[in-house]
């Protein structure tokens, strides 16, 4: 039974991103706080068997997976099937200026309908889906038994994750995906298992300090308070999440 592991991670952080503009297709650059985010993906990553690093041919994800493909002395396959959904007219604008300039789409976009939204120059979500799908075929058939990483966009990460539970578009706002997030998908002939969904732990950890390492004088009573980071996964709230 062929067995694919599929480590989907949404490109670091970009500018537009902070300032909550639709980028689409937008060729946009990582930020520096990016690009340190890709780094801690990398870290988190290293110790794993990848067999392929695949990308969208946006740069914002192309870089994001050169940085991890590098720990593992691999280089980046880009596949233009996980480019990012095309928001046409809607692209280069804020999320406020869109709901002042398409206040009806939009609605829809951030409601119950986010499939059923035309934009003018844009993709439909089943454009996309069925491009998606694609892919992912291709990444299938050529890794049994392997595992890959895909850096990609958050369009396509909720869509895949959607497809993996059996849900259907309509159900976007119910996948939270942040920059630099990792999720895992197990793909079996018979059977697809969501394995982790948007974990942020390693965006929470500092790097390996580089300074000689010093005598720990915390107490056992100390150290019972301390608690890992809790990661975000689960409902996005489209009030609030990212375009």
């Amino acid at each position: 039974m062929a067995t694919l592991r599929l480590l989907v991670i949404r490109h670091g952080s970009t500018d537009s991103n902070r300032e909550r503009r639709f980028t689409g297709w937008r060729d946009v650059p990582l930020s520096d706080v990016g690009r340190q985010e890709a780094e801690a993906v990398a870290r988190a990553l290293a110790g794993q068997p990848v067999a392929a690093v695949y990308a969208s041919p946006l740069q914002r994800a192309r870089v994001t997976a050169e940085i991890v493909a590098a720990a593992h002395r691999l280089t980046v396959t880009p596949l233009p099937d996980f480019r990012e959904m095309s928001f046409g007219d809607w692209e280069g604008l804020t999320v406020s200026e869109v709901q002042a300039c398409f206040p009806e789409d939009f609605a829809r976009w951030r409601g119950t309908a986010p499939q059923q939204v035309l934009r003018p120059g844009g993709e439909s979500m089943a454009e996309v889906a069925k491009r998606v799908g694609r892919g992912l075929a291709e990444i299938r058939a050529g890794h049994p038994e392997q595992t890959v990483v895909l850096v990609t966009h958050a369009v396509v990460t909720r869509l895949l994750v959607l497809s993996a539970l059996g849900l259907e578009p309509d159900r976007y706002w119910s996948v939270d995906v942040s920059p630099a997030g990792i999720t895992e998908i197990e793909y079996r002939d018979d059977w697809t298992t969501l394995h982790r969904l948007n974990t942020l732990a390693h965006l929470e950890s500092p790097p390996p300090s580089r300074e000689p390492a010093r005598e720990d004088h915390t107490t056992e009573a100390t150290r019972a308070t301390v608690r890992p980071p809790t990661p975000r996964a689960g409902l996005a709230d489209p009030a609030t999440s990212e375009p």
